[in-house]
């Protein structure tokens, strides 16, 4: 009997004493980087990889060395059906166990975009190309009529619909996700309450991002947008051309120093000095303060306004006052520092 417990104690501690070691080679490999001089590099895991299949990548990159107790790993700790597929930066300087968290915790390449207030569609492609979110082809969604269809967008294009935010986008995202995520953005802002007040004022979003996109590109100091907004809001009331510098620019290749004069002229569908109302879209994209302003106009029976060349505006209730105006603030004034306006994107 003394034997046979002596036995099974010497099995035991064999049986210890193989886990033990089995383990520590295990906790050895998983924390002991394959170089202490390897360099970074963008590893795509695609989609619908397998765990295996994704460990077999790393291998193939120089990441790691030892599949085995990846594999054991990801078996053990049943996560090995969790891998996220994506762009990883990855070196052989990091331990094993360190890149086994990042691929389960979906630690993929991100990029931030910052689109500031008053951006176009021209600028907003810059940053997107700048990261290589979007291409040539994938840009002509921002004018797909379908695409534009199934966002519940009447517009020309995306212009004013993608929010000014800062944003964060994985390498390898589909571009089709990123514009309905920026737009998504703008809707989240238009909150139920703007929403209703844009139906009082029988304002459909189109409309009210549109004239937003105008105060936006006009105004410099917050506590001028809802009198900028008023100027607007009355001369529609009084089917007045809305007479908006930065719709004259919009979309012109070349900017000059000051609007000159045969761009008044210009026939086009967003040259309110032309048109009656609003053009058919916005012209950039707004911030919320401006949006607010679009649908809250201050109480006030300004008609005109002028730039003051110090970023502030003098308004006006007749056109005879404007004309005033005009040539203390611009004819005179106006050589010091162009016309007024703000620089646009």
């Amino acid at each position: 009997m003394k034997k046979y417990s002596e036995g099974l104690t010497s099995i035991a501690f064999i049986a210890f004493s193989f886990i033990f070691f089995a383990s520590l080679i295990v906790f050895i490999n998983l924390s002991t980087p394959v170089s202490f001089k390897g360099k970074w590099k963008e590893v795509e895991i695609p989609k619908g990889a397998t765990y295996s299949k994704g460990i077999a990548i790393l291998k193939d990159n120089g990441i790691i060395k030892n599949r085995l107790s990846l594999l054991l790993l990801g078996r053990i700790s049943m996560t090995d059906r969790k891998l996220k597929p994506g762009y990883y930066s990855l070196s052989a300087t990091m331990s094993p166990l360190q890149i086994f968290y990042g691929l389960i915790e979906g630690r993929t390449i991100q990029y931030s975009i910052t689109i500031p207030e008053g951006s176009t569609l021209v600028y907003i492609r810059s940053k997107l190309e700048e990261k290589k979110l979007v291409d040539d082809e994938s840009w002509r969604l921002v004018y797909d009529k379908d695409f534009l269809g199934a966002l519940n967008i009447n517009a020309p294009s995306l212009e004013g619909y993608i929010f000014p935010d800062t944003y964060s986008f994985t390498k390898g995202i589909a571009p089709e996700i990123i514009f309905k995520t920026m737009v998504r953005r703008t809707r989240e802002s238009i909150n139920g309450l703007l929403m209703a007040r844009a139906e009082e004022l029988g304002f459909t979003e189109n409309e009210v991002l549109t004239l937003a996109s105008i105060i936006e590109k006009e105004a410099v100091f917050n506590e001028e947008r809802s009198l900028i907004s008023a100027v607007y809001h009355n001369r529609l009331k009084r089917n007045m051309r809305l007479q908006a510098d930065p719709t004259v620019l919009y979309g012109v290749k070349k900017r000059w120093k000051r609007i000159r004069y045969r761009d008044l002229r210009r026939v086009t569908p967003y040259n309110t000095y032309k048109i009656k109302g609003l053009p058919p879209g916005p012209i950039a994209s707004p911030g919320i303060k401006s949006i607010e302003a679009a649908l809250h106009p201050a109480d006030v029976d300004y008609l005109y306004f002028v730039a003051k060349n110090d970023g502030t505006h003098y308004f006006s209730r007749t056109g005879k006052e404007h004309v005033k105006a005009v040539m203390l603030y611009q004819l005179n004034g106006g050589k010091k520092s162009g016309n007024g306006q703000k620089k646009s994107n």
